[in-house]
């Protein structure tokens, strides 16, 4: 998923550099559109390659203490999904005890 968000981020900053560049100094000796892309695709290739160590070295706990943490962690805190599913389970016992 970093990969992904850094090579977008990448495409989008190179487009704005390159454009930039082009439009300040000229194209150069290759054309317009492949120097736009050489911005482009290295400026992509570098905001993704750190975005995505970035998020492995974030995701590299054991899920154990993932849920630990989940456990421990204040109630206002958990996201709406988790709160909506502990919800349910809440309604779910309550209806089994009033069928008694």
């Amino acid at each position: 998923m970093g990969a992904m968000m850094g090579a977008g981020v990448g495409l989008t900053i190179g487009f704005i550099f390159g454009s930039y560049s082009i439009i300040r100094g000229g194209a150069g000796p290759r054309g317009a559109l492949s120097t736009l892309s050489q911005y482009m695709l290295s400026s992509a290739a570098t905001f993704g390659f750190f975005l995505s160590i970035g998020s492995v070295i974030r995701n590299d706990a054991p899920p154990q203490w993932e849920a630990s943490r989940l456990q421990l962690s204040n109630p206002l805190i958990r996201s709406r999904m988790d709160g909506m599913a502990m919800m349910k389970a809440r309604w779910s016992s309550e209806k089994k005890r009033e069928s008694l």
